[in-house]
Order: structure tokens, then sequence, then C-alpha cells
């Protein structure tokens, strides 16, 4: 993380002499609202969920931007220079979350790990010790949406009741999905499905299904001949007729196994962007009725 400091420092540097950033708010942080910055875009859909009218939420990181590539900007360190939370995933979703925080310097900053109290599910084969994907689970979500509340009933105690309430309600809009699925891919006859990189083990849990994906198979560079074979083998063992690409990833991948095993090729939503304003519960159901019927 060494690299980050001059380059924070230097950004520090140009936010407090230059003012705002072009694509931040001009009335930023806004009057009589709780100024929070979430990492990204599951997470300011969650807290705004909570917070409704009581809350102003900036995303740190760009729409199209994977959180793990994300570099800071002077747009991203001003927003949190005047925030109040900072509401990040955790599980090493946002490893630069520490550096970055600590060298904006505001005093009245909480960070808020959203994943505190998730049964984390190890990160096998890869460097980080946990699976940050949690939020893609319906489950994990409502611990998720439960933090936040909290952390927002502590820094505004007069709305404490209504931002509890209103965590309530979203956690049975997530539940009443999470119920729905769970009684319809009890009868699926397969349970495996490929996707374009392995984020989707939490939402596996929800269901008793089994993630396949091609970014650990290639994670090394171009797939060679004998491992595209090898999963393409697998895929028709299988009987996968499906192969899910996220909407972030190059689909050029999936697409050649598609080709080899004669699938289909669909998008399955990671929920790291905004998508045309659709929620994240409109997005959960996309991507749950697709698994379902591909599973058919």
């Amino acid at each position: 993380m060494g690299k980050w400091r001059a380059a924070l420092a230097g950004l520090l540097c140009a936010v407090l002499l230059g003012g705002c950033a072009p694509d931040e708010p001009d009335d930023w942080p806004p009057a009589g609202k709780v100024p929070v910055v979430a990492s990204f875009d599951a997470m300011k859909e969650f807290t705004e969920a909570v917070g409704q009218d009581k809350v102003a939420v900036v995303t740190l990181i760009p729409d199209g931007t994977e959180p793990h590539d994300f570099q800071p900007t002077p747009r991203s360190l001003r927003s949190l220079l005047h925030a109040r939370l900072f509401i990040c995933n955790g599980l090493g979703m946002e490893p630069w979350a520490e550096e970055v925080t600590t060298a904006v310097g505001n005093a009245s900053l909480v960070t808020v790990d959203a994943s505190r109290g998730v049964d984390a599910i190890p990160a096998e084969g890869r460097r980080r010790r946990w699976d940050p994907h949690c939020w893609l689970s319906l489950s994990a979500a409502q611990v998720q949406i439960q933090n936040i509340a909290d952390a927002l009933a502590e820094a505004d105690p007069a709305n404490a009741d209504f931002y509890r309430q209103n965590a309530d309600a979203a956690k049975a809009e997530c539940q009443a999905l999470l119920t729905e699925y769970q009684e319809k891919f009890r009868t699926v006859p397969g349970r495996h499905f490929v996707t374009g990189h392995a984020a989707f083990a939490y939402l596996c849990r929800d269901y008793g299904l089994t993630q396949d994906s091609v970014a650990p198979v290639f994670a090394g560079g171009e797939p060679g001949a004998q491992q595209l074979a090898r999963l393409a083998d697998q895929c028709r063992d299988w009987g996968v007729k499906t192969i899910f690409m996220e909407d972030m990833v190059s689909p050029r991948v999936s697409e050649t196994l598609a080709r080899e095993v004669g699938a289909s090729v669909e998008t399955i939503h990671t929920l790291e962007s905004t998508e045309d304003g659709r929620s994240y519960t409109d997005r959960m159901r996309d991507n749950l009725e697709k698994i379902y019927r591909s599973l058919q």
C-alpha cells in the first residue's frame, strides 16, 4: 500500500486548494442531511433504503470501475473530507479503505464495515482470506442493512427509530425474495451454473447451488486449449445450458466457452455499478430468475 501515500498526499493538496471537483454536487454536503460516502452502488442502495430523505449518499468508486482497481481522485477525497459515515462492504473488498480514510484526516468520519457479522466464506484460490461478495446474497444483505441502520442511528440518534423501521422493511423485502426462490430452487434438476468469475458463492449458499467459474481456471491469462476443453467437458457433464457473464467483465472467454458447449450467454448483475435506475431487489430477482431458468 506504500504506493498510495504520495498519490494521496498530492490529491489531498489538490482538494484543499482547488475547491469542488467537476463531478461533485455544489451543495455537498447538503444541509439537514447526514452526509454518507458508500464505497460502491450496493452499499449506496442499502444506505438510501434505510436513510431515505434523512441522508445524502455519494459513491466513492465511479460506475464502471472495479472496486479492486479503484484509485483515489480529488472528488473522492473531498467527499470523505465532509462525510459523517463511510459505508464499505468489508471482507477485503476495499483493501485501500483504511489508508484512504486515514490520509483524509476527517476526525468525525466513522467507517462502517457492513459485513460485520456475516458468516464469511473462505476465498479459495485467492490472495485474500475471505470471499467479499456477500451483498449478492439476500440473507447476508439483511445483515448489512442492519449494520448500516445501527450506524445511522448512532450518528443521528434523533431519527434512530426511523432508520430501524426502514431497515426492517428493507430486510423483509429481501427475505420475501429469498423465500420465494428457495422454494423454486428446491425443484430444479440442475445444481451447477457457470459464471465469468467466482462472485456468487454467497448466493449459492442461500439456495444449495454450486457455482463454477471461468476466471479461476484462466486466472493466469488467456486460456489454453486443454483448459478450455476441460471446462467444456465439465459443462457438458453438468448439462449447462447458459454461461453467465458479469456486466463489467469482457465477454470474450464466456462466449468462446458457450460456443464449445452449445450454450447461450446471458449477463448477470454484480450490483457494483448503477444500471438504468434498477433497484437492488429488481436486479437480484433478475439474477435469480435467469439462474433458475438455466437449471430447468
